[in-house]
């Protein structure tokens, strides 16, 4: 659709609109219309996580979900080039699963305090200490991490894969809370690591404690990031999918998701006759990926991800067992 300078892409815009403001538009249509153009002379698809902003979210994702539904869309996509708008273990995923495609990650700062916060070394610590008990690995974390474990698990498929193994004990890492609440929901012993999600982890109790308070009958949904004690004081605790899949088919008239800021503005644009209370926190990884860094990606083909081959295949079958998990 040509642009014109008073309403350029009224077509997305419509989309965006409650979100984002009008002065600010244009500027966002201009890259839109040329990442748009970039993605066709490239074979290029863009994948975006629920929590990139609404104009990248909305406008020029061609897949969009949490880590899992990107992990298994990863490696269906007919495409010679990916983009991952998320942060940098997403791509190394994708390269993963797609090691004759080129990926891209926009912004080669876009990390996780959860990947950061363990080491290859950290986790054959953990092997020697406990023998026998099975690695899960979260998929936040560094592909040099993912091949000294035994499988993988995103938020949304943790509980299965644990249950999957069938074992009395398992060393869960890297993220503390997301392994006991694990935990509290099988019944299996985990082993935990000292991670958390500095998003996810400035959440409290009391923080639910007050939204009731201030907002009666809200509905409290939650991120299995959050403390235990959070996740327990909640009316449902889930990944960014389940979270927006309860929404959908629930959807609680006045809500608070306590999970990162651009979730809810996601969740907002489908479901606008809902109340969003917001208690969010930035993430300021997810934020270093804007459209502009996409089409200077897309212009330039930086920044591409190279995975060591040996690194990448044993990470590889700790992805591909994850993927199995049904």
């Amino acid at each position: 659709m040509a642009t014109t300078a008073l309403a350029p892409r009224e077509d997305l815009y419509g989309k965006v609109s409650q979100q984002i403001p009008a002065i600010e538009w244009p500027v966002f249509a201009a890259d839109i219309d040329a990442i748009d153009e970039l993605k066709k002379r490239r074979n290029a698809v863009i994948l975006a996580h629920n929590y990139q902003t609404p104009e990248i979210y909305h406008c020029v994702a061609d897949i969009v979900g949490d880590s899992l539904a990107l992990a298994r869309e990863a490696q269906r996509v007919d495409a010679d080039v990916i983009v991952l708008a998320g942060v940098h273990f997403m791509a190394e995923t994708a390269k993963l699963l797609n090691p004759e495609k080129t990926v891209l990650i926009p912004d080669t700062h876009a990390g996780c305090s959860l990947a950061e916060s363990i080491t290859p070394e950290d986790v054959r610590m953990l092997r020697r200490s406990y023998p026998g008990a099975p690695i899960v690995t979260y998929v936040n974390t560094s592909a040099a991490v993912k091949a000294e474990s035994d499988i993988c698990c995103t938020s949304g498929n943790a509980r299965a894969v644990v249950e999957s193994l069938g074992v009395p004990r398992v060393i869960m890492i890297p993220d503390e809370y997301l392994a006991k609440n694990v935990a509290a929901e099988t019944g299996v012993e985990i082993i935990t690591w000292k991670g958390h999600c500095e998003v996810h982890e400035r959440f409290g109790a009391e923080e639910v404690a007050q939204l009731r308070e201030d907002y009666p009958g809200v509905v409290v949904l939650a991120h299995p990031e959050c403390p235990p004690e959070v996740v327990e004081a909640s009316d449902f605790s889930g990944s960014t999918a389940a979270l927006s899949s309860y929404v959908g088919k629930n959807k609680p008239q006045r809500l608070a998701l306590l999970t990162e800021c651009s979730m809810s503005d996601n969740i907002a644009i489908q479901y606008p006759e809902l109340e969003f209370i917001r208690p969010c926190n930035l993430c300021p990884h997810m934020k270093r990926i804007t459209l502009k860094n996409i089409r200077v990606a897309l212009e330039t083909m930086r920044h591409e991800v190279a995975i060591d081959p040996v690194t990448a295949a044993r990470a590889r079958r700790a992805v591909e067992r994850m993927l199995a998990v049904r």
